[in-house]
């Protein structure tokens, strides 16, 4: 019988580290679009509320 040698080379990365790779890359986009936002929002960030008017009859005690 004769002896066989397989040899098996892998050339470039995995598709598990080449998805890997894509989803770091989308992950900083996505952190510094957030940031970049986050100061350009366009105002000063305050929320308008309407509170109704609240009146309190106060009567001096004579002291």
């Amino acid at each position: 019988m004769a002896e066989r040698e397989v040899v098996v080379e892998r050339s470039g990365p995995s598709a598990l580290a080449i998805i890997g790779g894509i989803v770091v890359v989308l992950a900083i986009i996505a952190a510094i679009y957030f940031f970049m936002m986050n100061g350009n929002s366009g105002g000063s960030g305050t929320v308008d509320v309407d509170v109704p008017a609240v009146s309190v009859d106060v009567t001096p005690d004579g002291q």
